[in-house]
Parts: structure tokens; C-alpha cells; sequence
């Protein structure tokens, strides 16, 4: 009997992990979608084929597990990220789809350019170059006229 009480707990433990896992997927393909539009999706789409547990890793752990969360607004999650992404430098592909993915969710242009600002204090002249000129080219694309400051 205590064997079968075993299987039964192993099995429906099995279950729980699955369904989780599962919604998680879920969440995190809804979160990647809301979020970054068509740009998320074309990135994990373009990794899955040769190395799919990064693919799965963007969705289920990036987006399923942390982004999803409901602690910060995705405004706040995405100002948070690009401003991470800008202070570390080099990484202009995910600094693109974060930025666009922070315009998508109703993050005014104003607010990214002082990111640019606070970047050029904390991490350094060349870094927020290189972050400005990744932003320059969304509002480019996107059409976005900034005013002009003194």
C-alpha cells in the first residue's frame, strides 16, 4: 500500500511540476508579447533553432518567472532594464528590443532620453553614447521627433 501511495505522490508530483512549468510558458509568451511586440518574438524565434534552451530559458525564466511578476509596472521593469542595459554597454540588441519594449508599454520618450543622462553620470561618457545612438535609431524608425533642449 505504501508503494502505491509512493507512485501516486511521485506521479501527481510529476503533474504539478508540468502544469507549472507549462504556465509558466504561458505567462511568459503572454509577458514577451505585451511587452517587446514582435521584436521578443523574432529573437527567441531566430535562437530556437540552434540553441533552444536559450530560447526556452528567455521565455520561461526571463519573462515566465521575473518579468511576469506583478511588483513593478512593466514601465518600471522596463525603464529598470534599460537603464541596467545601457550602464553595461555592448549589448545594443537587447538595449533595442528593452527600449522598444519600454515605448510599447507607454514609457515616454523624455523619460529614456534621461536614462541616457544618468548613464553618462554612473557609467561613463562612452556608454551612454553608444546607448543614445541605439535609441537614436528606435525614434528614427518609429518616428519619434524629441524637443529641443537648450
Amino acid at each position: 500500500m505504501k508503494f502505491y501511495i509512493a507512485i501516486f505522490f511521485i506521479n501527481f508530483t510529476n503533474l504539478y511540476a508540468q502544469e507549472k512549468v507549462i504556465g509558466e510558458r504561458k505567462l511568459g509568451l503572454e509577458t514577451l508579447e505585451r511587452i517587446t511586440k514582435n521584436d521578443g518574438n523574432k529573437i527567441v524565434s531566430s535562437l530556437k533553432k540552434n540553441f533552444p534552451l536559450l530560447a526556452q530559458s528567455i521565455i520561461h525564466f526571463a519573462y515566465g518567472k521575473v518579468i511576469s511578476r506583478d511588483v513593478l509596472t512593466d514601465q518600471r521593469n522596463e525603464i529598470s532594464t534599460v537603464s541596467m542595459l545601457a550602464a553595461q554597454g555592448g549589448l545594443d540588441l537587447q538595449l533595442k528590443v528593452h527600449i522598444e519594449g519600454a515605448l510599447n508599454v507607454g514609457v515616454k520618450p523624455e523619460e529614456l532620453v534621461e536614462i541616457i543622462y544618468l548613464t553618462k553620470i554612473y557609467a561613463g561618457f562612452p556608454k551612454a553614447i553608444n546607448a543614445a545612438k541605439v535609441m537614436e535609431s528606435v525614434f528614427k524608425e518609429r518616428k519619434i521627433k524629441l524637443k529641443k533642449e537648450n
